[in-house]
């Protein structure tokens, strides 16, 4: 009797594409579902638009390819690309907005590279960098707290979402991080522009800003979850806060009235969103160990860098698509050991069979 196998042995992959969306996509709704509930309808009309037009510009892309649509339609990369880009909105920022993220993000961040796993930057910061430097004032008018139940209401928000007319000065404000750069430009120091700034609603998010920059704690359990299911490594997520937070001390330390602490910093703007749901993108970032250490820690040292002297309040964005860049570069000179490349102690000249 043969003992020969009828097929090579392979290795069971832990995860496949479609699980993996579906888990990121879960661990997001919490979040997402936070600012839904504390900025009302428009940001609920603003994510779905978001989300569904991300879905036809995937469908169409792969139509103009003549590929094969429904597998790669189900297997949810596309609203998740939609709904990052949806939490890096102003959540009552008019519609289209949300209609050219997606577009940017799916055509041009996604398939004009080939499509799922070939791109080189992360659609959703691409999309959100694009739109803040094209849409400056859409892109900065941060709606008030306005709770589902006690906001607008599915009428009134539809036409806020819809209607395209500019947001009252009484409707928005300032984040935190916006207030911060504009106390600076007036000469004041951070005591003063923080009076009001309140380290548990901070966490739990209960203050202006993107559907991404609201809940701390949700996003940060999110992360968790993740880390718990094997979607993504803790290399990424602790080296990138862990600078951050390592700076903002060190200067805080230095210089309290001008720099603001890690405190702050860990639970102001997209960090926590961007540690663990976007740098951590397999496609754009290392694909070692110390690789990924070095990309977190490039991440978050520029991230405080832009934060605390560049004319944008918020760098995340920025910060990302820079290390994306660099990722190639990364991976050239951090490579993974090459199984086998020791025989009898001795390196094995892999150049020659």
């Amino acid at each position: 009797m043969s003992t020969k196998p009828v097929s090579g042995p392979h290795v069971a992959a832990a995860h496949n594409v479609d699980g993996i969306m579906r888990k990121v996509i879960v661990a997001l709704l919490p979040a997402a579902g936070f600012g839904v509930l504390i900025f009302g309808w428009p940001a609920l009309y603003l994510t779905v638009v978001t989300v569904v037009s991300a879905f036809m510009f995937e469908a169409f892309c792969l139509k103009i390819k003549g590929a094969e649509a429904l597998p790669y339609l189900c297997d949810g990369s596309a609203i998740l690309t939609g709904l990052l880009v949806a939490m890096t909105l102003p959540p009552w920022a008019p519609w289209w907005i949300g209609v050219v993220g997606s577009g940017i993000a799916i055509v041009l961040g996604k398939q004009i590279y080939g499509g799922l796993g070939q791109n080189l930057f992360n659609p959703a910061m691409l999309a959100r960098v694009a739109l803040l430097i094209s849409f400056p004032i859409e892109m900065t008018a941060w709606a008030n707290i306005s709770p589902l139940l006690t906001g607008p209401g599915p009428t009134d928000s539809f036409a806020i979402t819809f209607s395209g007319a500019a947001l009252a000065d009484g409707m928005t404000g300032a984040t935190t991080l916006g207030a911060v750069k504009t106390g600076f430009t007036q000469n004041q120091t951070l005591p003063g522009l923080l009076d009001d700034y309140s380290g548990f609603l901070a966490l739990i998010g209960w203050e202006r800003g993107s559907l991404g920059e609201t809940s701390t704690l949700l996003l940060l359990l999110g992360g968790l979850w993740l880390l718990r299911q094997g979607i993504i490594q803790w290399m990424i997520p602790l080296s990138l806060l862990g600078t951050v937070a390592c700076l903002a001390l060190a200067f805080h330390l230095f210089d309290s009235q001008h720099y603001l602490g890690p405190w702050v910093h860990l639970n102001s703007g997209a960090l926590m969103l961007v540690a663990f749901f976007i740098a951590t993108d397999y496609v754009t970032s290392p694909n070692t160990a110390l690789g990924q250490v070095l990309f977190g820690a490039g991440c978050g040292g520029l991230i405080f860098v832009i934060r605390t002297w560049g004319s944008y309040p918020e760098g995340t964005g920025f910060a990302v698509l820079l290390m994306n860049a660099a990722t190639p570069l990364i991976d050239h000179y951090i490579r993974p050991r090459i199984y086998g490349r020791y025989r009898n102690g001795k390196p094995i000249d892999i150049s020659h069979p």
